[in-house]
């Protein structure tokens, strides 16, 4: 088994998000290497249970290792002491798709928070909305998406490098403030475009 940090960060923020009763949506689920840096990047769905598949409100999380956090951390695990301690660059996007007119940009701001605690002391910052439309039914049936990201560093403190088990206490309430926004997302007044049923 590989015994890594990263790898528990991942296991510690799967079993917060699932034990707030998120479902996982495997077919978005990446695991990539960039073999020109060396950065290490993970990306996971999920959503609220029983949505359809692809979930039309879900949250995209993304993971980054970059390259520095890995020298940090192998240097503290063969004993010397890094110059700074690692981190794990964390993305969480709120997306609502699938809709038949563009939302409320106030009503859909007014209900996210201004920040989500992490761990390491520093908070995940919201950023500004991003509105899409998808033209794939022609001009004339547009499809509108909204989605705002919390972006932010997570210092992994030395007590988790000796103990990496403790993440999953540290991430739980991360999980609940995530369901927590799905539900308030869910409850809004969105317009969605009729779901295809046309047999294959």
């Amino acid at each position: 088994m590989l015994d890594h940090l990263l790898v528990h960060f991942i296991a510690a923020i799967r079993e917060s998000f699932e034990s707030a009763l998120l479902q996982r949506q495997a077919v978005e689920e990446r695991f990539q290497v960039d073999v020109f840096l060396g950065d290490v990047s993970f990306e996971t769905s999920y959503s609220l249970p029983g949505e359809q598949r692809p979930a039309r409100i879900r949250v995209d999380l993304s993971l980054d290792w970059p390259t520095w956090s890995q020298t940090s951390y192998r240097s503290w695990s063969i004993g010397e002491e890094p110059e700074e301690l690692p981190e794990m660059l964390v993305e969480i996007a709120f997306r609502v798709q699938g809709l038949s007119q563009a939302p409320s940009l106030d009503r859909f701001l007014g209900i996210l928070p201004g920040e989500l605690d992490a761990i390491g002391g520093e908070p995940l910052a919201r950023g500004g909305p991003t509105l899409e439309q998808v033209y794939s039914r022609g001009p004339e049936q547009p499809e509108h998406a909204i989605e705002v990201s919390f972006e932010g560093a997570c210092q992994i403190e030395e007590r988790y490098l000796e103990h990496p088990e403790q993440l999953v206490a540290a991430l739980a309430p991360l999980g609940r403030s995530v369901a927590s926004v799905l539900v308030r997302i869910a409850d809004l007044p969105f317009d969605f475009r009729p779901t295809d049923t046309t047999d294959d």
